[in-house]
């Protein structure tokens, strides 16, 4: 069982689902995914941690009727100075959306746009150290920002979080990055600007482990998602993206036993 015990700097840390029904998405990831799901106290705002198999996994939050925001994924990256990272995002184009948040002993939140207006949040730990499993079933197993500005967006990141970037292809048909720490692939950044759907916008995706794409594609139109890309296979393992019941989108990648 890949357990990790704290994220690197600059490496996702954390997820969470904004949704309009978290009952329902309690209902289907618990079933998908075998999550279980305690919902915290109203100081917290209800907030709603996931975890399988007794280890942290992800969060959600209620998306407020009239928030003008779509449901969805969002992606944390650990940080060991949230103010320094403020000052870092903003010296290199982007914005604070919501200020650094200190929520108990558990960490400091904020949540920003990148220099190419992408959302995405930063997480520094306290006592929550992030989701504790990575790259098996029902787990985190990837992290990827798809853009249409490329070349911007990966001086960001790799400016504000120090990347150590690995190449793994740079030709209009596909040009791909990766940020590798220790030797060990984190996160992603494809160039969408081929085939990103006019009004869809640049985002960071969230890829959940299977231990059979087929098989959990079919669960989830059982308990109502939807398919977007139907599962195949490619030079990284099965892919498929889905919908959960509300909209929000995540993609399946395949694990097998051994990677673990």
């Amino acid at each position: 069982m890949p357990a990790r015990d704290r994220a690197p700097l600059g490496a996702p840390i954390w997820i969470d689902l904004s949704s309009a029904d978290t009952a329902k998405a309690i209902e289907f990831y618990g079933a998908l995914f075998g999550w279980e799901a305690f919902v915290g106290p109203p100081e917290y705002g209800g907030y709603v941690t996931f975890s399988k198999d007794g280890a942290r996994i992800a969060g959600m939050m209620q998306n407020p009727a009239g928030s003008g925001f779509p449901d969805g994924w969002g992606t944390f990256f650990a940080v060991s100075d949230t103010g320094a990272t403020v000052a870092a995002v903003e010296d290199n184009g982007g914005r604070v959306i919501v200020e650094p948040m200190t929520v108990d002993v558990q960490g400091t939140m904020a949540v920003f746009l990148d220099s190419t207006g992408t959302m995405f949040s930063t997480w520094q730990p306290g006592d929550n150290s992030g989701f504790q499993l990575a790259r098996e079933h029902g787990a985190p197993a990837w992290h990827e920002l798809i853009t249409r500005d490329y070349a911007a967006a990966l001086s960001f990141y790799t400016t504000v979080f120090g990347w150590e970037v690995a190449v793994q292809g740079d030709t209009d048909d596909f040009r791909y990055s990766m940020n590798v720490v220790d030797g060990h692939e984190e996160s992603g950044m494809m160039d969408g600007s081929r085939f990103l759907p006019e009004g869809v916008p640049a985002s960071w995706a969230v890829y959940f482990g299977s231990d059979d794409v087929d098989a959990t594609v079919a669960l989830a139109l059982e308990h109502g998602g939807s398919v977007v890309d139907e599962p195949e296979d490619t030079p990284y393992g099965r892919l498929a993206t889905l919908a959960d019941p509300t909209g929000a989108t995540f993609k399946l990648l395949g694990v097998r036993p051994e990677q673990g």
